[in-house]
């Protein structure tokens, strides 16, 4: 769906709606519709919503930052960073939460909460720290190989199927990166070499991709625990 209002507000205005005010509107509207037609449980609502929320000030604090931009005017934006963008990531969650529900996901050999507690606050807080101190990402990467070391994501298609969740996490945020040039392609947002014509997203982003997922992933696994009582 974001593709499709990105490709359509690429071509398709409103006179006086500036196109990410347009593209607010959008995304509010589907998140609605959504939710009344039962697509999206109450729960996972709270959970795309936090999302947003974790989304926009990151968004914020790395616009600020001079990491990326949204060039274009809005009436919709806080601190140069349109609101709309904080669905980017809500887009992460409802995908996660969906998923977990239609294949019955299941997750054996999950760590503790205080191993994935101390590994999501790392690489959430380094995405911030990193502009004043030494990124430190490549101590997190190798240490959460090793909490990961043995946990599985199983599913179900036809079959109960499994896979290492730190390839479930890879193959996420390697089609997440695939997104963001499709994204940035539309004008959604722009990096710096990006200014004069589009070019392709570094393939370094993976990583912060990668460390993202992670972080998405263990929110809407713990919270699933809580829900369960676990």
């Amino acid at each position: 769906y974001i593709f499709a209002v990105l490709l359509l507000t690429k071509h398709v205005g409103i006179e006086g709606l500036p196109r990410y005010d347009f593209l607010l509107l959008l995304c509010l509207g589907m998140q609605a519709l959504m939710y009344y037609t039962g697509m999206e449980t109450k729960d996972e609502l709270k959970v795309i919503c936090l999302f947003h929320l974790l989304g926009v000030v990151m968004e914020i604090y790395k616009v600020n930052h001079g990491q990326w931009s949204y060039p274009p005017f809005a009436y919709s934006k806080v601190m140069g960073v349109p609101l709309f963008s904080g669905f980017m990531y809500a887009s992460v969650a409802s995908f996660l939460t969906q998923g977990w529900r239609y294949f019955r996901v299941e997750l054996p050999a999950w760590p503790s909460r205080a191993w994935t507690a101390i590994i999501g606050m790392a690489i959430y807080l380094n995405f911030f720290t990193n502009v004043y101190v030494p990124d430190i990402r490549w101590i997190i990467i190798p240490a959460l190989f090793v909490v990961f070391w043995n946990a599985h994501v199983v599913f179900h298609t036809t079959r109960k199927r499994s896979m290492p969740v730190v390839l479930a996490f890879f193959l996420i945020c390697l089609f997440i990166w695939i997104a963001e040039n499709i994204a940035t392609a539309l004008g959604a947002w722009q990096y710096g070499h990006q200014a004069d014509a589009w070019k392709a997203v570094h393939v370094g982003i993976i990583g912060s991709w990668f460390l993202l997922v992670i972080v998405s992933f263990i929110l809407v696994a713990e919270l699933k625990r809580v829900k369960e009582g676990n």
